[in-house]
This record gives structure tokens, sequence and C-alpha cells, in this order.
């Protein structure tokens, strides 16, 4: 048996163009969505991901504005420059790309943004409205995950799923979000005692442990649906997810590869929330 790849290049495509028909409707009506990214210090691979960013956004006609602040930046100044943009009626969306510099407090930055402009979808506000099943903006790598498995066709309701890792951006929503949608979820850690006595069990896993091919086949029963969304590099530097594809995709029923899986999805989402902020601010 050999596993449905979950092609993530495509299924963001077509969300792409839907995205960018409602950007110009909207565009019609005079509101252009504005995503402002914040970018502190010269971290290679965010800037990278903020080129992307801004890529997109050119692409699906949204206005962008990226912020550029050397690693010395004061924290009174990065929150100052967020309270600007959380005034600014030209922007919709505001991100700062993580990771920032150690003097600077991540969760006071995360805080300081406004809930309604918050499109990763990281303020505790909205992370309370995903919690209790109420609309909010939903972080986009676990919500490009849920996309994912509804364009595929396959469904959640009553699935046994677990998330093998606990990070806030990742693994803990990703399991509220399937909790949401009437799965049983299991987290995973590294305190859990035999993983694959959980993992065996899965209908879906879902990996985000950061660690190169770290899931096998053993840990995968015949049939599960396995998402990925490790990005690591392995020993020959050749980009790789936490999964060991070669073997688990000869098991699995389904499976995103890395490159090409969940990755495409996360911008995506982020320009989808970005819009559904852009369309709440023409409703004020």
């Amino acid at each position: 048996m050999s596993a449905i790849n979950i092609d993530g290049k495509k299924i963001a495509a077509n969300k792409k163009v839907e995205i960018a028909q409602e950007v110009q409707k909207l565009k019609e009506t005079g509101v252009t969505p504005g995503l402002a990214v914040i970018l502190v210090g010269n971290n290679q691979a965010s800037r990278t991901y903020v080129n992307s960013k801004q890529k997109t956004c050119s692409e699906l006609g949204m206005h962008s504005l990226l912020i550029e602040y050397p690693e010395t930046v004061s924290e009174e100044e990065l929150l100052a420059k967020i309270e600007e943009l959380n005034i600014d009626p030209n922007i919709h969306g505001i991100l700062v790309q993580l990771p920032i510099p150690k003097h600077i407090d991540e969760t006071k930055v995360i805080e300081t943004i406004s809930p309604l402009k918050d499109v990763d979808g990281f303020h505790p506000i909205n992370i309370g409205r995903m919690m209790t099943g109420q609309d909010s903006f939903l972080p986009c790598t676990p919500y490009g995950v849920m996309v994912l498995l509804e364009e595929s066709g396959i469904s959640i309701e009553g699935k046994n799923v677990v998330i093998v890792g606990r990070s806030n951006i990742v693994g803990k929503p990703s399991g509220q979000l399937f909790l949401n949608q009437n799965a049983t979820v299991t987290y995973c850690h590294s305190k859990t005692q035999d993983l694959k006595v959980h993992t065996t069990q899965a209908d879906i896993i879902v990996a985000a442990v950061g660690k190169a091919n770290f899931i096998k086949a053993e840990h995968v029963k015949e049939g599960a649906v396995v998402i990925d969304v490790g990005i690591n590099r392995n020993e020959a530097g050749k980009l790789c997810g936490d999964v060991d594809y070669q073997e688990v995709s000869e098991k699995a029923g389904y499976i995103t590869p890395v490159p090409g899986g969940v990755g495409p999805m996360t911008i995506t989402m982020l320009m989808y929330n970005t819009l559904k902020s852009a369309k709440n601010s023409s409703c004020l």
C-alpha cells in the first residue's frame, strides 16, 4: 500500500484564487486589505518568510507594509510602533516575525497587537475564543492543517487524533481545532512514555516536534492519515519533515510531503485572516 499524497501546493493555489477574488470585490468597495509585518534583526530564515508573505500579498492584490528594526531596537520603540499600527485604518493585519531578540518580551509584543488585527491568531483573546468555539482568528498553521483535511475529503468527527508536540503555535491549537470538530484528541510530547502505544491507535497523526524523520512506520497504524508539520534539515542538508516519508508513505493512507504539504497553507491562511479582518473593518 502506498499513501495518497495530500498536495498542499495545489490546495493552497486554489484557496489563493478564491482569496484574490474576494480581495477584488472588497477593493471595489474602497477597502484594500493591508498587512503590516515587523522584522527585527537580520535572521535569514525570518527574512525569507517575510519576503514570501510580501510576495503573496502582492499576488493577491493586498497592500503590504514591511517595517524593519535592528536587533538593538528597544522594547518600548517596538511596542509604540504596534500601537500606531493598531489605529491605522489602512492596516488590517499585524504580525511581528518571530523569533525576536531576548531583551524584548515576546508575550508583551503579542498582547500589544489588537485582537482585531491579530492575523497570526496568537493573542490570548483569540486563543480563548478558539478554545470556546467562538469566531476568532485561528493560528495559521493549525488552520491550514484543517483546510488540507477538509479539501481532501477526510472526515474528522469521531476520529482518534494524536498530536505529537505541544507548542503554543502548532501543537496545542491543532488539538483544540480537532476537538472543536468532535475528534478524540491525545497530546504526546517529550515526557510521554511509549509513544507508539498512542500513535498506533491514531486515525490521524499530526507531527510537530521539530525532529527530522522522528515518526517512523512503527509509529503508524495501517491506513492512518499522517500530517507532517515539521521543517528540518537532514544530515545531507536536505529539507525534510518530522516524518520519515519513505517509510511511512508505504503504510499510511494519506500523507503530507515536506516540502509541499502543510507549508504552503500557512501563508495562505495568513492571507485569509487578513482578508477576514478587512471585511470585518468594512462592516464597522
